[in-house]
Order: C-alpha cells, then sequence, then structure tokens
C-alpha cells in the first residue's frame, strides 16, 4: 500500500472518521439522561478520549503499520490478545459503518420519504467503491466533505451563541450525576473514529511525525466543538423541547434559523454521515488485512488491487457485514455496540502501550505520551468505567462475540485439516447415533405417542436421510488431505 496521506488529510480522517451520523440523531436521548449538562458528558468524554489518543499517537508513531490497535497489541502481546483486540477492531468499525449509514438515511427522510435500510444499503455500496478505488480517493473526499461539515456546525455554534433571544442557560441534570455518567457512556460514540488515523498509519507520509500530529489536532477540534454545539443548541430551546426529536440539531437550527437551518443541518448531517462510512470501511478493511497478513484471517482478504493497490476483496466483505448490520435500522443498539467494541480496543491500546514501555524500552518512540505511566492507567480506568453504563442487551452481545473470537482462533491454531477430521468424527457418530434412533423408531422400540402411521414414516425418511448426510460428511471431512484456508 502507498503512502499518500499528509497532515492535512489524515487530520481530516481523524476528524471526519468522528463527527459522523450520530451527533445529529443520538442528542436527544443523552439529553434525556444528562438534562443540559450534557455539556459536561461531552466535555468528559473529549478527556477520556484524548488519554488514549496519546497512546495511539506514540504507538503509531513507534509502529506505522496497517492494523492500528490490532498491529500495537500484536507488537506487545501477539497471540490471543492481539487476536482479539484486531477482532473487536475489526467488528467495531463494521457497526460504525452501519450506524452512520443508518443515520443518514434517518436525516435524509426529513427531505424526503426513504426506505431507511435500503438507503443505507445504497450509501454502503457506494463508499466500498470508492474505498476500492484508493486511499488517495478516500482522503481527497474525507478533506472536502469534512471541510464543508465544519464549516456549517461553526456557523451553528456562532449562531448560538450570538442569538438575541437565548435561554437561560443554566447547567443541571435530571438524575443528578448519575444521568451524566450514563449520557457519557452513551454519548462516547460521537469522538469514536480518530483512531482510523493509526489504522491508515501505513498510508500516511512521514509517519513519525504526521500520525502524532493528525490525532492531536482532531482530539482537540472534536474536544472544543462538540460541548459549545451543546451550549449552542440550550441557549436557543429548553432541554425538554429536544429529548422527544429523532434529530435535534435539526430540530434547533429550522427554530433559530428557519428553513435555510434546517436544510443547512441536513446537509452537514448527510455529509457527517458519509464521511464517516467512508473512514470506517477504510479502516474495517485495513484491520482485516493485517489480521490475514499475520494467517488468522483467510489468505484471500490479502489480495491487493493491481490497479489501485488496496484491499479489495478485504473491503467487500466488511461491507457485506456491514449492509447486514444495516438493514436492520436500528440506531440506539448499534450505537451501544459499537462503543462496547471501541472501548474495549481502548483499554487493550493502553495496556499495550504500558508493557511495550517495559519490555522494549529502546524501541525508536518519535512521540512519548506526557505524564507517563498516569495517562495510560486514567485512559484504561476511564474506558473500562464506561461498560458498566451500557445496556445489559450490548453486554451479552460483548459475550457472544467474545466466544466467537475463541472459537475462530483456536479453530485456526489448530489448523484446518485437523478441524475438519474433528468435525467429519463429530459428524459420523451423530450419523450413527441417527441411524440407531432410526432403527429403535421403525421396529417400534421408541413409539411416538400421537403420531399417525403417515407422521411416522416420513419422520422415518428424514433421519435416513440426515443420517446418509451426516455419514458422508463425516467420510470426506476425515479422509481430507488439504490444509489450506
Amino acid at each position: 500500500m502507498k503512502r499518500e496521506l499528509g497532515l492535512l488529510h489524515a487530520t481530516m480522517l481523524g476528524i471526519g472518521g468522528a463527527i459522523e451520523a450520530s451527533v445529529f440523531v443520538m442528542l436527544g436521548h443523552a439529553t434525556e439522561l444528562a438534562g443540559t449538562a450534557l455539556v459536561v458528558a461531552l466535555m468528559i468524554c473529549g478527556v477520556i478520549n484524548l488519554f488514549t489518543m496519546c497512546s495511539y499517537a506514540e504507538l503509531g508513531s513507534a509502529i506505522p503499520k496497517a492494523g492500528g490497535e490490532y498491529t500495537f497489541a500484536k507488537a506487545a502481546y501477539g497471540g490471543f490478545i492481539s487476536f482479539l483486540t484486531g477482532w473487536f477492531e475489526w467488528i467495531s468499525n463494521m457497526f460504525y459503518a452501519a450506524l452512520s449509514s443508518v443515520g443518514f438515511a434517518y436525516i435524509i427522510s426529513y427531505l424526503i420519504p426513504v426506505n431507511v435500510p435500503l438507503t443505507a444499503i445504497l450509501i454502503i455500496v457506494i463508499f466500498t467503491i470508492i474505498n476500492i478505488r484508493g486511499v488517495e480517493e478516500v482522503g481527497k473526499s474525507q478533506a472536502l466533505m469534512v471541510g464543508i461539515l465544519l464549516a456549517i456546525l461553526i456557523a451553528f455554534t456562532l449562531n448560538g451563541l450570538t442569538v438575541s433571544k437565548a435561554q437561560a442557560f443554566q447547567l443541571a441534570s435530571p438524575t443528578g450525576s448519575l444521568g451524566v455518567i450514563q449520557a457519557t457512556a452513551y454519548i462516547f460514540v460521537v469522538y469514536l473514529g480518530a483512531e482510523a488515523i493509526g489504522v491508515a498509519q501505513a498510508e500516511i507520509k512521514t509517519p513519525e511525525k504526521t500520525i502524532p500530529r493528525a490525532i492531536f489536532l482532531s482530539a482537540v477540534v472534536l474536544l472544543v466543538i462538540y460541548p459549545l454545539i451543546a451550549y449552542s443548541m440550550f441557549r436557543i430551546v429548553p432541554p425538554e423541547a429536544i429529548s422527544g426529536e429523532s434529530s435535534p440539531l435539526i430540530y434547533v437550527a429550522q427554530v433559530s434559523m428557519g428553513n435555510l437551518g434546517k436544510v443547512a443541518l441536513i446537509i452537514a448531517g448527510t455529509i457527517a454521515a458519509l464521511s464517516s462510512v467512508n473512514t470506517s470501511i477504510m479502516a474495517q478493511s485495513r484491520v482485516a488485512y493485517a489480521l490475514s497478513r499475520d494467517g488468522y484471517f483467510p489468505k484471500a482478504l490479502l489480495q491487493i488491487h493491481p490497479k489501485f493497490s488496496t484491499p479489495h476483496v478485504a473491503v467487500v466483505l466488511g461491507a457485506v457485514f456491514t449492509a447486514v448490520l444495516a438493514a436492520t435500522g436500528v440506531i440506539n443498539f448499534v450505537g451501544y455496540a459499537t462503543d462496547f467494541g471501541f472501548i474495549i480496543g481502548f483499554a487493550l491500546v493502553n495496556f499495550s502501550l504500558m508493557k511495550l514501555r517495559k519490555e522494549k524500552p529502546l524501541l525508536n518512540r518519535p512521540f512519548k505520551v506526557p505524564f507517563y505511566p498516569f495517562t495510560p492507567i486514567a485512559g484504561v480506568a476511564t474506558s473500562l468505567f464506561l461498560l458498566i453504563f451500557i445496556e445489559p442487551a450490548v453486554l451479552s452481545l460483548g459475550v457472544v462475540l467474545c466466544v466467537l473470537a475463541v472459537l475462530a482462533y483456536y479453530i485456526r491454531m489448530v489448523g484446518y485439516l485437523r478441524f475438519r477430521v474433528a468435525f467429519g468424527g463429530i459428524s459420523l457418530g451423530l450419523g450413527g447415533f441417527t441411524v440407531i434412533l432410526t432403527y429403535l423408531i421403525a421396529k417400534g422400540f421408541m413409539p411416538l405417542i400421537g403420531a399417525s402411521p403417515i407422521a411416522i414414516t416420513a419422520i422415518i425418511f428424514i433421519l435416513i436421510f440426515a443420517s446418509i448426510i451426516q455419514v458422508i460428511a463425516g467420510i470426506l471431512n476425515v479422509i481430507a488431505k488439504s490444509n489450506t484456508f
């Protein structure tokens, strides 16, 4: 892959990856949780994000290879820990792309009636094509979109700060500090995406300088602009008017500036969604490429397009999974699920930094985390603390994803041939058991009480067919000689 991204494009990659559709559609529920103290929640999110971005900056400048979090964990731990990091990074970016594409569809619905899942899938297809065409195309499109987006958001903020008939702003949360913490866990997703700089580090020019600068520029811009947006919003309308809105920013812009404001924020929302779909599709493909490079994923994902120099197979595979997620059309659950994966990734990046500092003190580090070790420790503690306040259903999903990661890792480590032989033995055993079960039913030793003769005959034929399939599958797997994957 080519190093084609400079400081501007890398910074825009981080900002555009973070400012996405969720900030336009999730502030309503966040306001229900925290009231006007949402401003504080957004500031807390920014500080938590900054802790871990310091670790990304050090590791990205020291190990500028494709894969981001996975590459860092591989250098520090290797084995299952690195695979688990890459696994969650890969899945989280697909959730993130799905969240952004669904958010885009909801925002567009303000102007024209659309089918949300179908529109989301169409956007994923378009940006899959853009990503296949090359990282330079991604960088150029990202810089243009983020520039327009920032201009509109700055205009919105200035309008809120200077409006003549402003609401009296009082910092208050309906459920106290608990509501602020819950809102912090829920809205943390709006800061995610800046780590896309780390994922694309193999394609950034002079990475030892550009990566830390781009990461800090994007993190600081987000930390400043998000609280100001929320503060401006509450100066125009009270929190109770926002909580029920599907897109609070668009509603507030319409109240303050009429249809012109509404259209401007719809444009901003669509650009935000598109830019984050753009970066997350790129990010997931680079993680899949890195996992394939190290033998965890199929080697087919290592294929580089001969013309565009992109891992096009990895791009398409991730896009297919993303489209399936986007087809649900659910915002809140996908938002929490995205948070879960990235929070796990954040914690592991900080752990990786501390382990490499201890075990590889001579590693060339063009940038070093300030106030070490307090900064990465704070990054770990605050990230894991947010998990307590994520919806239980998402925690259950996280457990399932961990189990799948364990299965995928150990199947790969055992080897494809051995796995096929083991699976073949299980199939033969089940086939034999089915044959015995069929015989017992046919001879009347296991009577099916209440079943008619026709039903019994149908069941016997189904069992015979199933046993034949199981035995054939077992034999084919046991005699397998291929060890390719």
